[in-house]
This record gives C-alpha cells, structure tokens and sequence, in this order.
C-alpha cells in the first residue's frame, strides 16, 4: 500500500438517478474525476432543512479525483445539480494500491506547468 497524499474522495447525494448519471459523466468526461461509482439503490437520507427534519430517497456519488481539482469539481457539480445546496464532501484517501493510485492520477486533467504565452501574442508588436 502507498500512501496517496493529494488523492480524494468525494461524496456527491442526487435527487433522481439521471442527475446522478448526469453529473458522473460529465465530470469524468472533463476529466475532474476518474472514476464515479454511482449506487444504483437509493439511499435513504433524513436531514435539517428550513426548520424541519426532512426524509427522502437519495442516489449516492463516490467521485475519485485530486485535491488541486476539487474547486472546479465543486462548481461543476453545483452547475449540474439541482439542489439548492448539494452535498459536496471530499475525504482523503489515506493508502492505497499504487497502481491504482497511479491509474488515478493519469486518469485526471493534467496538471498545468507554467503558462505559455502563444506565439501571436509574443511577436505583436513587430
């Protein structure tokens, strides 16, 4: 086992299986995740919310990611949901497998190394 400094977990709750479904690809498709597991049985949440305990069923997101993403992830998820307040919790990986971990971390938007200025911009003014 290693251990996965950056590496995060993030749980997601939906209101129906397609924003579930929704939300999962999209984020996977811009490569703010790896993998999303999406649990295909509701899960059964009771919670504060304007003064009163409400219940309802639930479709849970276990998004796999890193750390420098979580802030695009976040407004992407906030984007596509549509609940008034989403959850949004990210918990570290502690350990894990290394490949996996390392499968993870090439599975993600690639880290930006500097800025580039494009050549356009660099020969302007001759």
């Amino acid at each position: 086992m290693k251990s996965a400094g950056n590496k995060r977990v993030v749980l997601v709750t939906c209101g129906s299986a397609d924003e579930a479904e929704k939300i999962a690809r999209a984020v996977v498709e811009q490569r703010l995740a790896a993998c999303v597991n999406r649990l295909e049985a509701p899960v059964h949440s009771t919670y504060w919310w304007k003064e009163k305990v409400e219940a309802s069923a639930e479709y849970l997101l276990l998004i796999k990611t890193e750390e420098r993403l979580l802030g695009e992830l976040r407004t992407e998820v906030a984007r596509l949901h549509s609940y008034e307040v989403p959850e949004f919790v990210a918990l570290p990986i502690v350990s894990g497998a290394e490949n996996y971990l390392e499968w993870l971390a090439s599975s993600v938007r690639p880290a930006t190394r500097g800025r580039r200025t494009s050549p356009r911009k660099r020969n302007a003014k001759r």
